[in-house]
């Protein structure tokens, strides 16, 4: 069985509760500014929640007094969920936010992209990497699209220092798995809520890569990576996102795993994970449905994989027969 890390000690709430007068309306907008800068949602009306912190306290607490100032009435309280709203459907509220951040940010990555010769090209990717940094300090549940933001960005710097005068991009060679040892029997670390690109990396790594694979699953922020472990698909990870390639194709580059119907797999992963329609194929509307359902229906990361595993095997059967 994979070993997860579990994390089931219920979360505690800081709420910001406030009144704001009608007039003048550029304080109802400065107060909404603020809150999105801290990276506060809406669980009620005129409730806004961050996860209990000191800096969480510290940012309420000087927006409470800007809200007092400003004619409107506030309080700040810590809050534990019994009922009506689970910590799941919050935490849920936080990355579907910073998830379209993150989409946000990718498509600017790609429109650089596109913009390689203009003269201010690395003022704006300074910008987008600022930007970055903002995001991911009021990322506290670990979203996806950080490594789709991360692999596209890494990939424009390599294209603009690149010295090659083929002019091919770094991001696109396939770099040589070097200094990790044996693949065997490892253990594979990645972030909680596993979603497609993690569960077909999870089940190209279990089938074809190292058959004793355990898995740990652990927070976005604060893991210390341990003597033998191997990360993919999160922050630093040795497998992980490179220009605009997902983790899966990284994984079947770097091990030169040349087989059609993975080919075709990682096609559909791609295109769910990184949401370019690069490829279009017929079958990923399908299977990203397939995938939704199955996240779900199951909020333990290990039976995600389980049940992602099933999914897989089957596909890639298609996939090869088909071929045959």
């Amino acid at each position: 069985m994979p070993m997860v890390e579990t994390t089931d000690d219920q979360v505690r709430w800081l709420l910001l509760i406030h009144q704001l007068p009608a007039k003048p309306a550029y304080q109802r907008v400065k107060t909404w500014r603020r809150l999105q800068s801290l990276g506060a949602v809406a669980i009620k009306n005129a409730v806004h929640a961050l996860p209990a912190s000191e800096q969480a306290q510290e940012d309420f607490e000087w927006l409470l007094r800007e809200i007092r100032d400003g004619g409107g009435e506030a309080l700040i309280c810590e809050a534990r969920l019994v009922d009506g709203l689970s910590d799941a459907e919050v935490q849920a509220m936080f990355n579907a936010t910073r998830g379209a951040d993150y989409d946000a940010l990718a498509q600017e990555a790609r429109n650089l992209s596109e913009a390689l010769d203009r003269p201010d090209i690395r003022p704006r990717l300074a910008r987008l990497k600022a930007s970055v940094v903002q995001t991911v300090a009021i990322d506290f549940f670990g979203a996806n699209g950080r490594e789709t933001v991360d692999g596209l960005i890494a990939g424009l710097e390599a294209r603009l220092d690149e010295e090659d005068a083929t002019g091919k991009a770094r991001a696109d060679a396939t770099p040589a798995v070097t200094g990790l040892g044996s693949l065997s029997n490892r253990v594979w670390v990645t972030r909680q809520g596993v979603y497609v690109d993690r569960i077909a990396s999870a089940w190209l790594i279990r089938r074809f890569i190292d058959p004793d694979a355990r898995f740990r699953f652990v927070r976005a922020k604060g893991h210390v990576p341990q003597d033998g472990e191997l990360r993919f698909d999160m922050f630093e990870a040795e497998f992980t996102h490179e220009g605009d390639r997902c983790t899966f194709e990284v994984l079947l580059a770097r091990l030169n795993l040349n087989d059609p119907a993975l080919t075709a797999i990682a096609e559909i992963v791609h295109d769910i994970d990184l949401k370019d329609a690069r490829y279009g194929r017929a079958e990923t509307d399908g299977i990203a449905n397939l995938i939704t359902g199955l996240c779900l229906t199951n909020k333990d990361d290990a039976q995600r994989l389980v049940r992602g595993a099933a999914v897989l095997d089957d596909l890639y059967e298609y996939f090869r027969k088909r071929r045959g």
